[in-house]
């Protein structure tokens, strides 16, 4: 491991996702320890997305953007909000110079599987629909995310593409949660790794599914046709139990004839760019940025 990611761990409170109201203070606890960057260069503003019911979103503009990306918050389905996310979000636009719109979208276990997805594709044909307000071009649109935002930021450009719904550019996937199965190597054998582990992956899909059978726009991994989907950039990190289920979704995307870049972050876990004061975490966030800033350019 990371000898500076490694330093943290014994500071790591111990949680599991069986309680998701006390998963959520802890998860709001630790985000606001997280340094913010500096926002004073762009405007900044809360927003409710019409649908039902209401999206909350938190809308980053850049000066000079010219491309938007809809981006979701991992939380393994049930922790999460536009607060929460704020640190991420922030890096993201300073260092992509993109308009990102940040998703507050209903968390399982109390909505289930489709609000989340719902409340996405919400916010992405909002966007699409309102490109001259927010002063970028309908064409320069992308869907990201983490963990599990990543899931779900992989299954809007599923179902963005199967009903003709707002061209997407690009999909920005970081350690996403993509398949509920759990049947990968890493998956079935990273029970202790920091912060995530098999048993939370279990307790996170048995919220976001709540009794009910996958589909693909659940668990993209199921999608058993991947082709015509928009190019993707797939982060992960080594000791996750994500990482073959991401590994295999970015072949498979590949065989499907989609380009797509992967970084795979050795020495790294779930969720460890959160310590931003590591170098391996910089460099993460400056790669997303990158990658997200190629992706809408000419």
């Amino acid at each position: 491991m990371d000898p500076e990611l490694e330093a943290f761990i014994a500071l790591f409170p111990k949680t599991d996702l069986a309680d998701p109201a006390d998963s959520r203070g802890q998860l709001a606890e630790l985000a606001a320890a997280v340094p913010v960057p500096d926002t004073g260069d762009m405007v900044v503003e809360d927003r409710l997305i019409p649908a039902d019911p209401p999206v909350p979103v938190r809308i980053y503009r850049p000066a000079g953007a010219r491309g938007a990306v809809v981006w979701l918050h991992g939380g393994g389905f049930v922790m999460g909000t536009v607060e929460t996310e704020h640190p991420w979000a922030a890096r993201l636009a300073v260092h992509s110079g993109a308009v990102v719109i940040s998703v507050g979208y209903r968390l399982a276990p109390e909505h289930p599987f489709p609000a989340a997805l719902d409340d996405g594709y919400a916010v992405l044909s909002w966007t699409a629909e309102h490109c001259a307000e927010l002063g970028v071009e309908p064409d320069r649109i992308a869907v990201g995310g983490h963990s599990a935002g990543g899931g779900i930021a992989a299954a809007l450009a599923l179902r963005a593409r199967d009903d003709r719904g707002p061209a997407v550019r690009f999909q920005l996937l970081h350690q996403p949660g993509l398949d509920d199965r759990l049947e990968t190597w890493s998956a079935r054998n990273f029970t202790d790794t920091p912060w995530f582990t098999r048993a939370k992956a279990v307790q996170a899909w048995g919220h976001y599914l709540g009794g009910r059978p996958a589909t693909p726009y659940a668990a993209p991994a199921r999608a058993t046709d991947l082709t015509g989907l928009p190019p993707a950039y797939v982060a992960t990190a080594e000791l996750c139990p994500n990482r073959d289920e991401d590994l295999g979704y970015a072949l498979r995307l590949l065989q499907a004839g989609v380009s797509v870049e992967v970084h795979q972050w050795p020495g790294t876990f779930h969720g460890s760019q959160a310590l931003v004061s590591a170098d391996v975490s910089q460099r993460q966030h400056a790669e997303l940025g990158a990658a997200l800033r190629r992706a809408l350019a000419d």
